[in-house]
């Protein structure tokens, strides 16, 4: 486990307030809860995106709150993806190893591209494909240069539902083949059903016992 301590903030008459949150350092945690719940709060803070004194998270004994974001070696797959649609698909992946200090690996990224589905799509200009394929290299962008421990933002949210089943599963099999710790923020109780090894249920800025089964499905973010 990694221990999250000092999650607190408030944010105008909100106030997110998780004092102490074991983290498990192995597979997918799913933090679920209603709009409004601080779910995007939480993910920013983790991040490094939004400052939090007095938060420290202890992962294998290191405190990621005192390090920079590139030391950390964090992988995001935003809600929007955040790629760079004039680019190709392999230049966004060159692009995150650049942006990671690392040294340009061409046969791991060939192995993420094959990995999510993408290899015949590389020279691709990203802004033209389909939300799923975005999404698969959103993923495999945020696996370059094997992370500590990837984020994965509603990562389906923008999908039709034929496809995010299919999405779902694929996520679920990369994720498994690297067994890096990952946490997913999402609303819905298929991603859970899919995915989730552990549940944390967040309601009005702080956690509550999660048991899928009795608590009313959110709707929306």
């Amino acid at each position: 486990m990694s221990l999250v301590t000092g999650l607190s903030c408030q944010l105008g008459p909100f106030q997110l307030d998780i004092p102490r949150w074991e983290l498990p350092d192995h597979g997918v945690s799913a933090l679920w809860g209603p709009s409004g719940s601080g779910k995007s709060t939480v993910l920013r803070s983790l991040v490094g995106l939004q400052v939090v004194p007095g938060m420290k998270w202890v992962y294998e004994g290191q405190d990621f709150t005192s390090m920079s974001y590139r030391e950390k070696r964090f992988g995001v797959v935003f809600q929007n993806y955040e790629l760079f649609p004039h680019m190709s698909v392999i230049e966004n992946l060159r692009f995150a190893q650049k942006a990671r200090g690392l040294k340009r690996d061409e046969a791991e990224l060939a192995r993420l591209l094959e990995q999510v589905d993408l290899a015949a799509r590389k020279k691709d200009i990203v802004g033209p494909l389909s939300g799923g394929e975005k999404q698969r290299v959103a993923l495999a962008r945020a696996l370059v240069g094997h992370p500590r421990y990837v984020f994965l933002d509603e990562p389906f949210s923008s999908l039709d539902t034929g496809s995010r089943r299919q999405a779902r599963e694929l996520v679920k099999s990369v994720i498994t083949e690297h067994n890096i710790p990952t946490l997913l923020i999402t609303h819905d109780k298929a991603d859970i059903d899919v995915l989730a090894d552990h549940i944390f249920y967040l309601d009005r800025g702080r956690l509550r016992a999660a048991d899928v089964e009795k608590v009313n499905e959110p709707t929306d973010r």
